[in-house]
């Protein structure tokens, strides 16, 4: 079983959080001037890598905030968690970005 520290409510179990995608995509920034084909990318496609990965996540049979998760999907790790509105630990990035190996 996964456990999933939420920042306000502590350690649970992953069964009381859902998964909400990939974090820290940018909306465009004129969204009626986007073609159709920008939008459903915008949308729809997301990096769905295997490694480190940054997503968003809810405790919604607790708090029911939002907050970040640094997850490697292929071991399932989570390698940090951060409130929304802050940015992902150095340590990830550089990870995320392959300047080091975990």
């Amino acid at each position: 079983m996964l456990l999933i520290t939420c920042p306000w409510c502590g350690e649970r179990e992953e069964s009381e959080f859902s998964y909400g995608h990939e974090a820290h995509i940018k909306r465009p920034e004129n969204p009626e001037q986007c073609s159709d084909a920008e939008w459903a990318d915008y949308l729809f496609m997301r990096k769905n890598i295997k490694g480190p990965q940054l997503e968003r996540w809810a405790h919604t049979a607790g708090c029911r905030r939002w907050f970040n998760v640094a997850r490697n999907t292929h071991s399932n790790e989570i390698l940090a968690i951060y409130k929304m509105g802050e940015q992902a630990p150095k340590d990830v990035m550089a990870l995320i970005n392959g300047d080091k190996k975990r």
